[in-house]
């Protein structure tokens, strides 16, 4: 038995518990890590149309002008680097910034200077540039490309978006062959069946699995923009 702490109290049937679940956390860690192998070598994905968007000056509080064009092609910034676009849930019938995809966005700004060393990562939402950017600032979200769809049909292409301009979180992965041939490797979204409609991409924020090591569990909270 692997003890966790030096506690002198913790009752045999603590420990016995406490040895039980530590199986489990193994067995879960070996599956994650399996699932994760099937994740990376899932077949060559499709080739997808090279998308425009819209992006502000680099510096946040540059203000909004000028804008640019970019394709998806342009965001990889070297070979062999895959490019992660996390789908922001704002713009179009989305007339509010989702509180959740602005949690796990907080988080991303944080850690954007790690998955450079591996990986280009940007943020992609339906709003225009001035109310895509007034809210980045309003997070600080000065570390991150912010980028609007502008008229593109990306989101709607990767599942992020319904043909009523409804809007839904979504993490897609696109690699560039050597020719320059984009394609899509990977999409997840938080439905992952009729009876799951909120855990598909859990993984992407840290918060929750915080919450679920402690007695009270996650429970129904959920984000707020007031924080």
């Amino acid at each position: 038995m692997l003890r966790h702490t030096r506690l002198a109290g913790e009752s045999a049937d603590y420990l016995a518990a406490r040895e039980e679940l530590r199986v489990a956390e193994i067995e879960l860690m070996r599956h994650r890590e399996k699932v994760a192998d099937q994740r990376r070598t899932l077949p060559q994905g499709p080739p997808v149309d090279d998308y425009a968007f819209i992006e502000g000056p680099a510096d946040l509080d540059a203000g909004d002008a000028p804008v640019s064009e970019v394709t998806l092609s342009g965001l990889f910034t070297a070979p062999d680097r895959p490019l992660i676009v996390y789908h922001l849930m704002y713009g179009k019938l989305q007339t509010e910034p989702c509180p959740m995809c602005t949690m796990w966005i907080d988080g991303f700004n944080g850690i954007a200077r790690h998955i450079a060393r591996n990986a280009d990562f940007v943020i992609a939402a339906a709003a225009d540039p001035p109310a895509l950017r007034q809210h980045a600032r309003n997070r600080g979200w000065h570390r991150l490309r912010l980028l609007s769809c502008g008229d593109s049909t990306f989101k709607y292409d990767m599942g992020s978006e319904d043909k009523d301009g409804t809007q839904d979180s979504t993490v897609s992965v696109f690699t560039r062959d050597g020719d320059g041939t984009v394609r899509h490797s990977y999409s997840a979204h938080p439905r992952m069946a009729d009876d799951i409609d909120e855990r598909g991409i859990d993984l992407l924020a840290p918060v929750w699995h915080l919450l679920d090591l402690t007695p009270q569990g996650r429970g129904d909270w959920y984000p707020s923009l007031d924080y």
